[in-house]
C-alpha cells in the first residue's frame, strides 16, 4: 500500500479523486471539469503534474494508489457533515487542515468540481469509513414555489379548492360496501357542485367561471381524496354536462346545464355499449324520428347491444344516449340525445330498464350499471343539434355534410374527457410517488455489518431508481397536460383534429405510465404498501381502469399513429391510405441521414444532457417508424391487399409509432416549458427532470436504437450510467419535488407517509 505523505495541496484533492473512480463514471467533460481547476489553483508545477497524472482514463491510478487513498480518508478522523453547503469540500479542507473544528471551510476549486461534478453526499457516503452525519433530505428548492410553477395561472382556485377538501366529509376511509360507499360518495358530489366546483367549465350565467383548465386542475386534486369520487365528479359534470355543453346549443344550456352544474339534475354519459366499446360508429341503439309525433324513439335493439359500464346510472335522472339517428328511413350517423330515465321520484321511466354492474375491481363508490331501452320517446328538441338538427317539417340538416367529418367533429369537442382522465391518473401516481418517497426517508434495512444503525431504502440506488425516474416523468406529464388542456380549451374545430391526435397518444401513455409507477410504489412499501390504510391498494385499483375508458390506449395509440402518418392534414377515417403515400413518401425519406460516428459514440456528458439531442433523437424515432410504416403501407397497397388488412398487419408498428409520438410530444412541450422559467434555480431542476426523463426514454428504446444505428453499445452504457447518476444527484431534493407536488397535508392519510 502506498503510504507516502501527501502536501496539503495534493489531500484537498484526494477524496475527489478517490470519489471519481470509485464512480467509474469519468467522462472527457468530467476530466476537463477537474483540470480546470487544478490549472487554475495555486498549486506547484510537481503537484500539478501529479494531479493530472491521476486524471487519464487510459492509464487510471493503480489499485494500490487508490487504496492509499481511501486509508488516508479513513485514517483522517474528519466528520462528513451532510448539511454542510459543499460537504465534500469541506471534509477535504478539513483532512489538509488538520486541528480545523466543525466549522465549514471552503475552497472555490473544490467548489468548482462539486457544482459542476454534480456530487452528492449519496454518492460517497458509502464509500468513506468515517463518521457521518446525516440529513435524509436537502432544503435548496422551495416546494412552495415548485408548486406555484405547476399551479400555473389558476393557482389561486387550486389553492382554494385544496383548502376546501379539508371538509371532514371528505375524510378518506377504507370503503369496501358499495351501498354505503357509493351515497356518501354522492353526497361528496353535491357538496362539490354547490361550492360551484361542477360548473368551473361553464359559461357564468349557468354558474360557472369558464374556465376549463382549472377545472382540469380540480379534477386531477381530487385524486387526492378519492378515485371514486374523481370519476364520479367527471362524469357528473365533465361527460353530462360536457355533452350538453359541448354537443348542444343554447336552448339545451339553457335547460339542463345550470341544474346539472347545482348537482340538482344528474345525468349519466350512455355512449359505450356491451358488444361496442371503442367502435363508437357501430353502436347499435337507434333514435328514430318520428314525424307524426315529432319525437325520437330511442330502441336498444338486442339484448347485448344495451348501453354497458355507464358510470352515474343508478342515480341518473337524465342520460346523454349516442344512438344511429334514423330521419325518414336514412341513417345519418351517431348522434347525442338527452333521455329521461327516471322520475322525480326516482322511479324508472317505462320502457327503461337498469341494472347495476356490481363489484369491480375499484371504484366501487362509482355507481356503474347497464341500459335498455325498449321504444322510449323523448320530444324532438332532446336532440343535441350541434353538428346535426332536425327541422320542425322533419328534415335532417347538417352544415357538415361529411358523416365521417361529422362524427370525428363531435367527438372531437370531448377530447377534454381524455385530458382530465390523464390528469387523474397523474394525481394518483402523485400520491403513491409521495407516499412511498416519505415511507423511504425513515425505513431502514440492512447495514454494512460494522454500523450500528442501518441505512435508509431512499439512499439505496435501486431505490432511486425506481422513484425518482417517475417523479421526473410526472413532472413532465403535468406540464404536458397543462399545455394540452389550454391548447383543447383554445382551439377552433379545425385544430381540434389535431389535438385529438395528440390526447390519444398521451392519453394512452399517461395513464399506463401511472399505473406502473403505482405498482412500482406498492412494491417499494413492501407488506406496508399491501395495506389498504396506506391507500396505494385502493389507488392501483382505481386507476387501473384508466387505460381502458375513455379510450381503449390500444385503440388510442393506432388513432395517435394514423393521425401522425396523414401530418394531421387528411382525413383518415375512411381507411384509405392515399394521402399517406403522397405525404410520407416525399417528405420523410430525405430526412434520413448516415449518422456520424462522432455523434453516435459520444459519450460526453454535456451531449448526454443536451435537450437538443434529447429532442432530435425522440424526432428520429418517430420519423422512421413513420417511414418505414408508410413503405410497408406502399408495398402492401401495390399488392392489392384490402386497407383493412392493411391495418392489420402494420398494427403492431402503428403501435409503437403512437408510443413514440407521445414520448416525443411530452418532451417537446416540457423542454419548451423550461425555456420560460425566469427563476434560474427553478429552470435548472427542471432541466434535470426533463434530463431523467429523456434519458429514461432512451435507456428503454436502446434496442431499437442500436438496430438502427442511431447510437453505438458505449453511448447506451454512458446513457444507463447517467440515468443512475441523475437520480442519485436528485436524492437530496426528492422531498422537495414530492412535496413540491401540492399534496395538502389533510390529504396525506397514509401512516406510513407519516411515521
Amino acid at each position: 500500500m502506498d503510504t507516502r505523505t501527501y502536501s496539503p495541496h495534493i489531500v484537498k484533492y484526494i477524496p475527489f479523486l478517490y470519489v471519481v473512480w470509485a464512480d467509474d463514471l469519468l467522462s472527457a467533460s468530467e476530466i476537463s471539469v477537474f483540470k480546470k481547476a487544478v490549472t487554475e489553483d495555486h498549486l506547484s508545477p510537481e503537484e500539478k503534474k501529479l494531479i493530472t497524472s491521476w486524471l487519464n482514463p487510459k492509464t487510471p491510478p493503480a489499485d494500490e494508489v487508490i487504496t492509499s487513498w481511501k486509508h488516508l480518508i479513513d485514517k483522517s478522523g474528519v466528520k462528513l457533515v451532510e448539511s454542510e453547503t459543499y460537504p465534500l469540500t469541506s471534509f477535504s479542507m478539513k483532512m489538509s487542515l488538520p486541528g480545523h473544528g466543525e466549522e465549514e471551510l471552503s475552497d472555490e476549486k473544490l467548489k468548482f468540481i462539486e457544482i459542476n461534478l454534480g456530487i452528492q453526499p449519496n454518492h460517497y457516503r458509502h464509500l468513506f469509513d468515517v463518521e457521518t452525519q446525516q440529513v435524509p433530505k436537502a432544503n435548496f428548492y422551495d416546494p412552495a414555489k415548485i408548486d406555484a410553477v405547476l399551479k400555473g395561472p389558476h393557482a389561486s382556485y387550486i389553492d382554494t379548492f385544496r383548502e376546501f377538501l379539508s371538509d371532514p366529509a371528505f375524510q378518506w376511509k377504507i370503503s369496501r360496501d358499495k351501498d354505503t360507499f357509493r351515497p356518501r360518495v354522492l353526497e361528496q358530489v353535491k357538496l362539490l357542485a354547490s361550492a360551484g366546483y361542477g360548473a368551473m367549465a361553464y359559461e357564468s350565467r349557468y354558474g360557472g367561471i369558464d374556465n376549463m383548465p382549472a377545472y382540469a386542475g380540480i379534477f386531477e386534486n381530487l385524486m387526492f381524496i378519492d378515485g371514486s369520487l374523481t370519476i364520479k365528479f367527471g362524469v357528473q359534470f365533465g361527460l353530462f354536462g360536457g355533452s350538453i355543453q359541448n354537443l348542444g346549443t343554447k336552448k339545451h344550456h339553457d335547460q339542463w346545464l345550470k341544474a346539472t352544474g347545482e348537482g340538482t339534475l344528474l345525468g349519466c354519459f350512455a355512449m359505450t355499449e356491451t358488444r361496442h366499446g371503442s367502435n363508437v360508429r357501430g353502436i347499435k341503439t337507434t333514435a328514430t324520428y318520428v314525424r307524426e309525433t315529432d319525437s325520437i324513439v330511442i330502441d336498444t335493439p338486442g339484448e347485448n347491444d344495451n348501453k354497458e359500464y355507464i358510470g352515474n346510472a343508478l342515480h341518473s335522472t337524465m342520460a346523454t344516449v349516442f344512438a344511429q339517428l334514423i330521419v325518414n328511413g336514412t341513417n345519418q350517423g351517431v348522434h347525442a340525445i338527452v333521455v329521461r330515465v327516471r322520475d322525480d321520484d326516482g322511479n324508472l321511466i317505462p320502457g327503461v330498464r337498469i341494472e347495476d354492474n356490481g363489484y369491480k375491481l375499484g371504484l366501487n363508490g362509482v355507481d356503474n350499471g347497464k341500459i335498455w331501452f325498449k321504444n322510449v320517446s323523448v320530444p324532438r328538441e332532446n336532440l343535441l343539434n350541434r353538428f346535426g338538427d332536425i327541422d320542425k317539417d322533419g328534415n335532417y340538416t347538417s352544415r357538415i355534410s361529411n358523416p365521417n367529418k361529422r362524427f370525428f367533429t363531435m367527438l372531437g369537442t370531448l377530447v377534454g374527457g381524455r385530458i382530465c382522465v390523464a390528469k387523474g391518473a397523474v394525481g394518483g401516481a402523485k400520491l403513491a410517488l409521495a407516499t412511498a418517497v416519505k415511507y423511504a426517508l425513515h425505513r431502514r434495512q440492512f447495514n454494512s455489518g460494522e454500523k450500528i444503525q442501518e441505512d435508509l431504502i431512499m439512499d439505496y440506488p435501486s431505490h432511486q431508481l425506481r422513484l425518482i425516474t417517475p417523479i421526473a416523468q410526472t413532472y413532465v406529464y403535468h406540464v404536458t397536460l397543462e399545455h394540452m388542456i389550454r391548447q383543447y380549451t383554445d382551439a377552433s374545430e379545425t385544430s381540434r383534429r389535431k389535438i385529438e391526435t395528440q390526447v390519444a397518444a398521451l392519453k394512452a401513455l399517461i395513464t399506463d405510465f401511472s399505473n406502473k409507477t403505482i405498482q412500482e410504489c406498492r412494491e417499494a412499501c413492501g407488506g406496508k404498501g399491501y395495506l389498504l390504510e396506506n391507500r396505494i391498494g385502493d389507488l392501483k385499483n382505481d386507476v387501473d381502469i384508466f387505460t381502458t375508458f375513455e379510450g381503449d390506449n390500444t385503440v388510442l395509440l393506432q388513432l395517435a399513429a394514423k393521425g401522425v402518418l396523414t401530418d394531421f392534414k387528411s382525413e383518415f377515417n375512411s381507411d384509405s391510405y392515399g394521402d399517406i403515400l403522397k405525404l410520407v413518401g416525399t417528405q420523410l425519406g430525405d430526412r434520413l441521414t448516415t449518422f456520424n460516428p462522432l455523434f453516435t459514440g459520444n459519450t460526453d456528458k454535456e451531449h448526454l444532457f443536451d435537450p437538443d439531442f434529447h429532442l432530435e433523437t425522440f424526432q428520429y424515432h418517430v420519423r422512421r417508424l413513420t417511414f418505414t410504416a408508410a413503405s410497408r403501407i406502399r408495398r402492401y397497397v401495390k399488392k392489392g391487399i384490402p386497407p383493412q388488412q392493411v391495418s392489420l398487419n402494420i398494427q403492431t408498428h402503428l403501435l409503437a409509432l403512437g408510443r413514440a409520438y407521445g414520448v416525443m410530444l411530452s418532451y417537446e412541450i416540457f423542454s419548451g416549458f423550461v425555456k420560460t422559467l425566469e427563476d434560474e434555480k427553478m429552470q435548472f431542476i427542471f432541466r434535470k427532470l426533463g434530463a431523467l426523463y429523456a434519458l429514461h426514454h432512451i435507456r428503454e428504446h436502446a434496442a431499437w436504437y442500436l438496430e438502427h444505428g442511431y447510437i453505438s453499445g458505449a453511448k447506451s452504457k454512458a446513457i444507463r450510467q447517467r440515468v443512475e447518476r441523475l437520480c442519485t444527484e436528485l436524492r437530496p431534493h426528492v422531498v422537495s419535488l414530492v412535496d413540491g407536488f401540492g399534496i395538502p397535508e389533510h390529504c396525506m392519510t397514509a401512516p406510513i407517509s407519516t411515521n
